[in-house]
């Protein structure tokens, strides 16, 4: 049976972040990500566990890693994307572009891995993106801190590239909880996306 591939934009963002934090390790690391499965898209997810698994043996690297990957990976998610698409979501009105932006954060997710899924819920501006599946998560024992800043990073980038004022945290981690708990990361959108959206959805 095939192994569940890992999507290239995350190996690819994972990499570039490896290389600019911790360039001395950058040979440990292409030992699980070659140039050719970079280019080629065949890494697959045990080469990829095993990378963020001596990644959070890094320290505080570990942190600076995913978040900077997270946002690399939103910006070449962005540059992907049509030209019109990009300009139509650009100037759509506040609460549109909110919407527009998180279904496109859904698509992302989808992406990173054939096995992650994202859904979102909308409530008084707040929403929860429920994430399943996040490869950075899986972990043998509780971990003490979150482990999904990667994603909460991207989509925090992906708001701020489309210019949609939103404060972004995680509110929970699966490898902080009971096994099978989805990571669930928080959304407050500024005053005016916010208020728009929830008059939308009422």
């Amino acid at each position: 049976m095939r192994e569940p591939g890992v999507g290239r934009v995350l190996v690819a963002s994972l990499h570039q972040a490896i290389a600019e934090v911790l360039p001395m390790r950058v040979d440990f690391y292409d030992n699980f990500l070659p140039a050719e499965g970079l280019r080629e898209g065949t890494i697959g997810v045990a080469a990829f566990m095993a990378v963020v698994s001596f990644l959070r043996q890094e320290g505080g690297a570990y942190d600076s890693i995913t978040r900077r990957a997270g946002e690399y990976a939103a910006e070449w998610t962005v540059q992907s994307v049509g030209a019109y698409q990009r300009a139509v979501m650009r100037t759509a009105p506040g609460w549109l572009r909110a919407r527009l932006v998180l279904r496109l954060a859904r698509r992302f997710v989808r992406t990173t891995c054939e096995q992650s899924r994202a859904t979102a819920r909308l409530r008084q501006g707040t929403v929860r993106i429920e994430l399943r599946h996040s490869l950075f998560c899986v972990v043998r024992e509780l971990h003490p801190q979150p482990l999904c800043r990667f994603y909460a990073a991207a989509v925090a980038r992906l708001l701020v590239l489309f210019d949609v004022a939103a404060e972004v945290d995680v509110e929970a981690c699966r490898a902080t909880s009971a096994a099978g708990s989805p990571c669930i990361i928080r959304v407050s959108l500024g005053p005016h996306a916010g208020a728009l959206a929830a008059e939308t959805s009422a």
